[in-house]
């Protein structure tokens, strides 16, 4: 199903063929994002995934969008922590046109100033938003205490003082220094046949700079006991994230970590969610999440409260931390959770758009594209000891940190509440 082509200047083709499909999703993935910014440069990546849809030397940004759009096609892009990627979806008989639009943004893009000064404007209103919702801000938060001093703890938007910095020329030496054939991934997934789209790459790999991968720095901090960082905001509602540093998506460990993020939080049978809305009725939303980067990783868990139930909250929340790592899951509860995860994985995996996300991840973080079935016999071999044996080494008191968004203007307290 997944074939992958590596051309002479280091440029790859992956695809998954689903020749039952009626669309094609194509991904132009690049192999940078927030965590390979230096501080001044903070933002630069988001920045750059915005200019490629401000016009080239033949489209304008309204003709960009016209080209797919008039297709009946999609077309988005997004910035994570260590990727960017370009993307867009229509029926499979128009993949070349896709391709077309995508290499035309990526290869002649024009970084017109007026068009950079506009954007930038855009991008703080973007930065607004998000600093306006509590949800998110909490995360901004976190991830400021999780890795404080590392790009990992910054911004992926920048803030308003590097992206005042941020100019043509920043940019453009940005981009020159990792839009680089090494790092570019072409993946693609529906009704096509892996050759044909090679074949169409072909066309356009020459004139990708050559170069090697970037490397970013590693996170190499060290924590010696809780922290709380506090951001007062006139809420009706108080949204928390507690979170803790965890292994990196090359640790064997991963598997039993997502086992115990499945019974922790994942989802509405989890122990946090049972007990906390459905058992003492103290939050509408709570949840649980994993993140894995190449050398380090975390597990979050965020809710939203009344003010005057943050203490008995962050109570109970310690409570079921404590549970998993003082006692053994049993039976039943290790098999509904490696159940959940696995057929979430293969609903997920239903659409083009998701198997085109899946061997693009998976080739950028391992250099080769794993089966979903790999992934399924991995959690089927999980115990419920390797699942206890991640937890009591996570969930430890100096382990913890807390972000809280609500009207506090003080943390006074809080950390003393951080004992798992």
């Amino acid at each position: 199903m997944y074939q992958v082509t590596r051309l002479p200047n280091e440029l790859t083709v992956a695809t998954a063929e689903m020749p039952h499909m009626a669309s094609v999703s194509i991904g132009l993935w690049v192999a940078v994002g927030g965590r390979y910014e230096p501080v001044e440069l903070n933002g630069a990546s988001h920045f750059i995934e915005h200019m490629l849809f401000k016009g080239t030397r033949r489209r304008s940004a309204k003709a960009i969008s016209q080209a797919v759009e008039g297709i009946g096609g999609y077309l988005n892009a997004f910035t994570t922590e260590e990727n960017t990627c370009f993307y867009s979806r229509a029926r499979h008989d128009r993949l070349e046109e896709l391709l077309e639009v995508l290499m035309d943004m990526f290869l002649n893009s024009v970084f017109d100033p007026i068009e950079i000064a506009k954007e930038r404007e855009v991008i703080k209103e973007e930065l607004a938003m998000y600093l306006d919702h509590p949800h998110h801000y909490v995360h901004e938060l976190l991830n400021q205490t999780l890795w404080p001093g590392h790009a990992l703890g910054r911004s992926l938007t920048g803030s308003e003082r590097t992206l005042d910095g941020l100019g043509r020329r920043e940019l453009l030496r940005f981009r020159r220094q990792h839009y680089v054939s090494g790092g570019v991934l072409l993946a693609a997934a529906g009704r096509l046949r892996h050759k044909q789209v090679v074949r169409a790459v072909r066309r356009y790999a020459g004139r990708v700079w050559s170069g090697k991968r970037s490397d970013c720095a590693p996170f190499t901090g060290r924590q010696d006991g809780p922290r709380v960082k506090v951001g007062p905001k006139d809420t009706a509602q108080m949204q928390i994230a507690l979170g803790v540093r965890a292994c990196s998506r090359h640790d064997p460990r991963r598997y039993a970590l997502r086992l115990l993020n499945a019974v922790l939080g994942e989802n509405m049978s989890s122990r946090l969610f049972q007990v906390l809305r459905e058992d003492h009725g103290l939050t509408y939303s709570i949840q649980s999440n994993l993140s894995f980067f190449e050398d380090v990783g975390s597990l979050t868990i965020s809710a939203g409260l009344d003010t005057d139930q943050l203490r008995q909250v962050l109570k109970l929340m310690m409570r079921e931390l404590r549970r998993c790592h003082d006692r053994t899951i049993g039976p039943a509860e290790l098999r509904r959770g490696r159940d959940y995860l696995i057929g979430q994985l293969d609903l997920g995996l239903e659409s083009t758009e998701s198997q085109m996300t899946w061997i693009a991840e998976q080739f950028l973080a391992y250099g080769t594209v794993h089966r979903p079935a790999q992934a399924k016999r991995r959690l089927a071999q999980v115990t419920a000891e390797q699942v206890r044996a991640v937890a009591r080494e996570i969930f430890v008191p100096h382990s913890m940190n807390l972000a809280v968004v609500s009207p506090l203007k003080s943390a006074r307290g809080l950390a003393d509440l951080l004992v798992p």
